[in-house]
């Protein structure tokens, strides 16, 4: 009788837990009530935290490493993310993508963050093109992912977002699109 006890308060003990896991993590990151699901949601959260963490860190020890701070950076529109565009039903205005013969371009907002992902053959000096783009519109990036394999390469870029954002994720997409093309406005503005 007693081990039917103990394993129902160790039941109970675990539900409980999961409730609160469940509470603290973004609604989006658990997509189901069961388990496995709020645990795998849970661990994506983390992760993502921890890259935030890492970011933070590494703007820290850039700063105390820098003798004078520079200007501030003007406000500029970023992405519109809405209480209730992040969250519940509305999963459409959440990914925006643009798929060319050059590169493939799709942006998913993430808690408080876009992911950029881009997978196009190997440019010289294209990440760098991505890079002056996202801080033209005053971006910041947190964390960057380039993996490669044979001609292609895939970058993966981690972009704060704030509330009062005006750009869409669609608009961040095509942005990002036009620095794949030779001819492009943004060489013009950022040359």
């Amino acid at each position: 009788m007693s081990h039917i006890t103990v394993e129902r308060n160790r039941r109970k003990q675990m539900n409980e837990h999961l409730k609160v896991l469940r509470s603290l993590t973004p609604c989006f990151y658990v997509k189901r009530g069961d388990q496995a699901s709020i645990i795998s949601g849970v661990i994506e959260f983390i992760k993502e935290l921890h890259e935030v963490l890492q970011s933070l860190e590494a703007k820290k020890r850039r700063k105390s490493l820098s003798p004078s701070p520079g200007p501030s950076p003007t406000p500029s529109p970023r992405l519109a993310a809405s209480n209730n565009e992040i969250g519940f039903d509305n999963v459409s205005g959440l990914v925006g993508s643009c798929n060319s013969s050059v590169a493939d371009v799709e942006a998913k907002i993430s808690g408080s963050n876009v992911v950029l992902r881009t997978v196009s053959r190997r440019i010289p000096g294209q990440v760098v093109k991505i890079i002056r783009v996202l801080e033209t519109l005053s971006f910041e990036i947190l964390h960057l992912n380039i993996s490669s394999m044979d001609d292609t390469v895939l970058y993966i870029f981690t972009i704060k977002i704030g509330l009062e954002c005006q750009l869409s994720v669609e608009e961040l997409v095509q942005e990002v699109q036009q620095t794949f093309s030779g001819d492009s406005q943004n060489d013009i503005i950022l040359a």
